[in-house]
């Protein structure tokens, strides 16, 4: 039995299709075939075939951005240098 065909279009960010294209031909593919690709693999694993989540900030970020907003909401406790060289005597001072 013959394969049949069914052509779907989709609207795409213009720079997003340029280097997703450029990507895939040095992968030795086109569009149409990922497109294809990407498919079989939502059929086969009954779903998307990567993790879809809205991104979480790792433990470190989140100190360093606490630590950031305690710099700024008490500027009286931190050093101020005006200048590196002023900067670079306290470090090695210490």
């Amino acid at each position: 039995m013959a394969s049949l065909t069914s052509a779907i279009n989709v609207n795409v960010d213009a720079k997003l299709k340029e280097e997703a294209t450029k990507i895939l031909k040095d992968l030795g593919l086109n569009m149409s075939t990922f497109i294809n690709m990407a498919l079989a693999q939502v059929v086969k694993k009954d779903g998307v075939p990567f993790e879809v989540v809205n991104p979480k900030p790792s433990k470190e970020l989140l100190e360093a951005l606490d630590e950031i907003d305690e710099m700024l909401n008490n500027p009286e406790k931190y050093p101020r240098y005006n200048n590196w060289k002023d900067l670079k005597k306290s470090l090695l001072d210490d």
